[in-house]
């Protein structure tokens, strides 16, 4: 069994980087309060994250607000603490914050772009933007000094009402939400259980300095482990390259076989990362069976099954 995992894990790991996709430049964030409703048995308390969605000209690319924030306060305090170390490297931990998964749209080519982990390994999954029927009314509304238009759908087993920008002509949104002749700043669907309320509205911001090695290189391949990744400008909307290149299917049969084995899924992606690329410092470390909490009930998905 371990044999089998490893050599899918290693074929798949072969496999690095992604179709070059033109890059776009953002020129505004669309704030989001997520909220979902993953155990029905508990709706008082559902999971909530604030994401944002970067709008360019042609592009857009949707990731978690908080997991951002905490890249750049730690780049910050990286670069505070290796101005007064003594060898300019500090030690201090990295905390992942927030959802990892990232959506990238381009809808002129019809393409959805799917960055997904699997422990510290980031996958890449290609394919087509889903086709969605929506339904345009006249009902208008304004969203931070943005006027909206109404829409609904039914979409993955559920029905959406949503409000778009037809000044903001991206046909893109939170999600996997597109096809409208504008940008979506706030949908929900009909029960409430999963939400993206409009949070504001504003301007990138210009990116920090970057971080450099010991050498003065700002290369990813030469910063230490934990600082890979943070010197990528968020405001650039272009599937990530330090990726695996898989298919959903792919992807789903992996997470399956780590779910039930952790252990043994780690020890076959610590070996196939020494195989493929040399030793690495950022091995994954899994606890024994029973030594950690149950994780959260989940009962209702995001996207369920059409009856």
């Amino acid at each position: 069994m371990r044999i089998q995992l490893l050599l899918v894990v290693y074929a798949l790991a072969t496999f690095i980087g992604a179709e070059a996709q033109k890059p776009d430049t953002a020129g505004l964030m669309v704030h989001y309060k997520y909220v979902w409703v993953r155990d029905t048995t508990d709706r008082t308390h559902p999971y909530t994250e604030n994401m944002v969605l970067f709008v360019g000209t042609s592009a857009s690319a949707y990731r978690s607000y908080d997991g951002l924030a905490a890249d750049l306060q730690f780049k910050k305090a990286w670069a505070e603490a290796a101005a007064s170390s003594p060898d300019g490297q500090p030690r201090i931990n990295r905390r992942g914050v927030g959802s990892r998964t990232q959506y990238y749209q381009y809808p002129a080519q019809q393409k959805l772009f799917t960055k997904d982990m699997l422990m510290v390994n980031a996958y890449l999954i290609e394919g087509p933007i889903p086709a969605i029927d929506w339904k345009i009314s006249s009902d208008t509304a304004t969203f931070g000094g943005l006027h909206c238009q109404k829409a609904t759908c039914h979409f993955k087993g559920r029905d959406y009402i949503a409000w778009f920008c037809p000044d903001l002509p991206v046909h893109s949104g939170p999600w996997k939400l597109n096809g409208l002749p504008g940008v979506i700043v706030d949908a929900h669907d009909s029960k409430n259980e999963v939400v993206f309320q409009f949070d504001g509205v504003e301007k990138t911001a210009a990116s920090l300095p970057k971080l450099k090695s010991e050498t003065g290189s700002t290369d990813d391949n030469d910063l230490p482990p934990v600082l890979r990744g943070l010197n990528d400008d968020p405001n650039v909307i272009v599937p990530p390259a330090r990726t695996t290149k898989t298919t959903q299917k792919e992807f789903d049969k992996l997470r399956e076989t780590m779910e039930k084995d952790p252990a043994a899924f780690a020890q076959a992606l610590n070996a196939a990362n020494n195989q493929s690329n040399g030793p690495r410092q950022d091995h994954i470390m899994v606890a024994p069976k029973g030594s950690q909490p149950p994780g959260p009930v989940i009962n209702n998905p995001v996207e369920l099954s059409e009856k």
